[in-house]
């Protein structure tokens, strides 16, 4: 008699999906973990919007903003009103056009509507753009590396490789992606796409320049690849203006645009989109096969979210720019009190061994060290001196590197402006700064 068996003893984890037991998945908890543990230490490592202006009733008024939209401009009666906020609703999203309106107004991007897929955050949209791109094992993708650990731990879901690119001081290495995709295609691989964030990169606060962008994009072009242009941080320029993204420049339809509600409205709608108005043969948009894919994970994207999400773009005429002005000015003096605090703090970068860049925008400053940057010095900075900061290993894959060894001890961290105010920063800073000294 055969007895069943039973997991009282636990799953083999053998048994699983090779990426459950990869300690790259674990990379976005390990700071919060971290923090956790120390509740009273200060954060220069979460990439997390300001929240000095939240408020709750923002939510009820966007709501009631977004009602009244579907009522007097859609004509829809209090029955259809309930109907679209309540109930699950189309795939595709119901605040496509909004999202629209907002890319013409803001980027100078004319999209069709039906042409951008609303999704649980950006990071679905990513993920169900890899899985589409990925047809066999031959597939693989190519990504400016240092990169967010979202995209490398997305494709590891999907058995995607992923190819690192150099980065360089323009923000993409055009002679390195060369090489990387001669290199790929010689192995008998298919290079698909390159994920690249053009604004104020993270880690990295990069911003590519214009010639650049249509350098790339004329590359891509040549060479035949997307380009996944992600888009989180272009609306936070530091200084000057915004430069055009991708897509703004794209005429070829090589850009998937992915974008983000998380910076701009806030985090909590969980609204993020692709912009993926590629025609697949004579049929429908890349998002129309986009929108099959995501009915099949997460149905469809929460009504009421969207709806919040919605309101408050048209509380401002359909631009994200106008909604942040507060934001953006927070943010600029956020890079600068990082910047100008490490000058004061480490005037001789020669003597200290002390560097950081200077980024146009965004929320990141990368600093160089004089010791190697590991989790366990993580762990010493916020047991001793209560300061948390991110070690940039985690935006490099070990499997990626030429080795498969990972790119050895770095000696380099990011710190980031967004999360805290003037005089916590300060004091972060302080902190920091006798972390640095003590090691």
């Amino acid at each position: 008699m055969t007895t069943a068996s039973t997991f009282t003893d636990g799953l083999d984890l053998t048994a699983l999906h090779r990426s459950a037991g990869d300690p790259l998945l674990s990379s976005m908890n390990f700071l919060n973990e971290i923090a956790g543990r120390h509740p009273d230490a200060l954060s220069l490592a979460a990439g997390t919007p300001y929240e000095g202006f939240y408020d709750v009733e923002d939510v009820h008024r966007a709501l009631r903003v977004f009602s009244d939209h579907l009522r007097t401009e859609q004509g829809y009666d209090e029955e259809r009103v309930r109907r679209t906020l309540l109930q699950y609703g189309r795939t595709k999203g119901i605040i496509h056009e909004l999202i629209a309106r907002q890319l013409s107004v803001d980027e100078g991007i004319q999209v069709d509507p039906e042409a951008v897929l609303v999704t649980t955050g950006c990071q679905e949209a990513l993920f169900l753009t890899l899985r589409l791109l990925r047809r066999d094992d031959r597939d693989v993708l190519l990504a400016v590396t240092p990169a967010y650990v979202g995209v490398t731990g997305a494709a590891r879901l999907l058995d995607l490789p992923v190819h690192p690119v150099a980065e360089g001081p323009d923000g993409v290495d055009l002679d390195d992606l060369r090489r990387r995709i001669g290199g790929a295609r010689a192995a008998g691989l298919r290079p698909r796409a390159l994920y690249v964030v053009p604004d104020h990169a993270n880690p990295s606060g990069i911003r590519m320049p214009e010639p650049v962008r249509r350098d790339l994009l004329d590359l891509a072009e040549q060479q035949d690849i997307l380009l996944l242009e992600d888009n989180p941080y272009g609306l936070f320029p530091r200084r000057g203006h915004r430069l055009p993204t991708l897509k703004a420049l794209d005429t070829a339809r090589r850009v998937v645009h992915l974008g983000s509600l998380a910076k701009t409205v806030f985090p909590g709608v969980r609204i993020g989109y692709a912009v993926a108005d590629q025609p697949v043969g004579s049929g429908p948009y890349l998002a129309d096969l986009l929108a099959k894919a995501k009915s099949m994970v997460t149905v469809n994207t929460s009504p009421i979210a969207q709806a919040v999400a919605g309101g408050r773009l048209l509380e401002h005429g359909c631009s994200l720019v106008r909604a942040n002005e507060r934001e953006r000015e927070v943010y600029r003096e956020g890079l600068d009190r990082i910047v100008g605090g490490l000058a004061r703090r480490f005037p001789d970068p020669s003597a200290s061994g002390v560097r950081w860049n200077s980024p146009e925008g965004g929320f990141f400053v990368v600093v160089d060290v004089p010791f190697d940057v590991t989790d366990a010095a993580l762990e010493r900075s916020v047991r001793d001196h209560r300061v948390l900061w991110t070690p940039l290993h985690h935006f490099y894959d070990a499997a990626a590197s030429e080795t498969g060894a990972g790119v050895g001890p770095l000696r380099c961290l990011r710190l980031s402006c967004s999360a805290l105010g003037p005089e916590e920063t300060e004091e972060a800073l302080d902190r920091f700064a006798a972390f640095v000294r003590s090691a």
